[in-house]
């Protein structure tokens, strides 16, 4: 059976890879997941593995696939497709979209997974409006959208939320500043200061989320990082007045044990004004998987028509 064209759609996070095949109507051909890092093969080493495995499953599927489609975090020249600088990484000034197009001899587009998955929410899933996406991950960032179109910044580098300093001369972050959003809120923060505080058995937030209220250093831990969160969203809403502000990425899995406390904290922050109201990704997790899929198809010049999920 013939599906029509395919794209190859990949989210690089800063633990893990997920890719997928992408028909025209949004439609998932093939899903794989691998690590991001694995011993003796860097990121690039994988993802090109990656890729090669989901272009055989096209294949398989009756599929050619078009083009590709890759968000990373960091600062990303989208025009170039090359990643200035990206910590979690180890890239810098790193030729990705050169580097997969000669591997896959497919047409590649190279985005920013915060700004990307930012436009997924907004074509693709009815988020409408003036809003803030947050995707907090390995990582920490944010797509700004005013109008239907994400702000990119004079450099490209628009969006690193994470690394707003909200605790002057704090814990260090990978980035080289101190205080970093990120530093306290980002999933492999939170499972760090937890191991640090000696708890035992945790290897990701979700293992902290389910010893809240049974555990003091996860209490902790977590009360850190929602405050961190609350601080960095009262300054964004403060300059950007945002309609609502989306959470996505792993850690906004935890439902409500972080939108309640989140939004008891920006209550709290706010004085002479209402905060904006809190909800979580449509797309959840594959927000920054569709929005690869998006510009995928548009470097091909297809427009894809997604249904809302």
């Amino acid at each position: 059976m013939d599906i029509g064209p395919t794209v190859l759609a990949v989210d690089v996070g800063g633990t893990g890879l997920k890719g997928s095949v992408v028909d025209l109507h949004g439609s998932t051909v093939s899903l794989r997941h691998s690590p991001t890092v694995s011993p003796g093969r860097a990121p690039e080493d994988n993802l090109r593995a990656l890729l090669g495995v989901l272009a055989e499953d096209a294949r398989a599927a009756g599929a050619e696939p078009v083009a590709v489609g890759v968000v990373t975090p960091g600062t990303v020249d989208e025009s170039s497709g090359t990643i200035v600088y990206a910590s979690n990484l180890g890239w810098n000034s790193y030729p990705l979209r050169a580097t997969l197009e000669e591997f896959t001899g497919l047409p590649v587009a190279v985005g920013h997974d915060a700004r990307t998955a930012g436009r997924a929410e907004h074509l693709a899933s009815g988020a409408s409006g003036s809003f803030a996406f947050v995707p907090i991950g390995t990582g920490i960032a944010a797509a700004l959208v005013v109008g239907g179109r994400v702000v990119e910044g004079s450099s490209g580098s628009a969006g690193e939320f994470g690394h707003v300093v909200v605790h002057a001369g704090g814990e260090l972050c990978p980035c080289g500043q101190r205080g970093c959003l990120e530093a306290y809120a980002a999933g492999a923060a939170v499972v760090r200061r937890y191991l640090a505080r000696g708890g035992r058995d945790a290897v990701s937030t979700a293992d902290v989320v389910g010893l809240l209220g049974r555990d003091a250093d996860a209490d902790a831990v977590w009360r850190d990082a929602v405050e961190a969160l609350a601080l960095a969203l009262h300054g964004l809403t403060m300059l950007f007045d945002p309609a609502e502000v989306v959470l996505g990425g792993g850690v906004s899995g935890a439902g409500p044990a972080l939108l309640e406390p989140l939004a008891a904290a920006l209550a709290e922050l706010f004085v002479w004004r209402a905060p904006p109201p809190l909800a979580t990704a449509r797309w959840g997790t594959d927000a920054g998987r569709v929005g690869a899929a998006l510009i995928g198809f548009e470097r091909a010049g297809l427009l894809p028509r997604f249904p809302a999920p």
